[in-house]
């Protein structure tokens, strides 16, 4: 056996016996070789309509965020009572403007779109946990859920 092909063989023994790391989990660095553990964010925590109805008839203190798409929101004349409207794609930016700069991170935050599975609602709360959020639901059904169970509403300013 020539000697390239001999430290060829050596080499690649060597390389297959030391461990190589390229990540860590938990802490403790992983192996190549071994497979990849996929971390699962925790599940978006849902809110019924009569459950937000209930809340607001009992004046407890509960921020709520309407990210309806800029046509379904201009479409409609009215939002949830005391809702704020954020557009889903500048929600995490206005976190740091009044009103929301000033809710505390462990006010219950409820969103609602009006998204066929509530799609924009629980990317909004997914933000608003990242954010350091801890108690925010999505309100299951959204607007048009909302519109059923007759839940309190409000004109909504108009934009020229």
């Amino acid at each position: 056996m020539s000697f390239k092909k001999s430290s060829l063989l050596g080499f690649m023994f060597l390389f297959a016996c030391v461990p190589t790391t390229n990540t860590r989990v938990n802490g403790e660095p992983a192996l190549l070789n071994q497979e990849t553990v996929k971390v699962k964010a925790p599940e978006i925590p849902l809110i019924t309509a009569e459950e937000l109805k209930a809340k607001l008839a009992r004046n407890e203190a509960v921020a709520i965020i309407d990210v309806r798409a800029t046509t379904s929101f201009a479409d409609s004349d009215t939002k949830i009572k005391g809702a704020v409207h954020v557009k889903l794609r500048r929600l995490k930016y206005r976190l740091g403007f009044p009103p929301l700069k000033d809710v505390p991170r462990d006010r219950e935050i409820v969103t609602y779109c009006a998204c066929p599975k509530d799609e924009s609602a629980l990317s909004a709360a997914r933000i608003l946990m990242d954010s350091g959020f801890t108690r925010v639901r999505a309100l299951k059904g959204g607007w048009q859920e909302w519109l059923k169970v007759s839940g309190q509403v409000e004109r909504r300013a108009k934009t020229s």
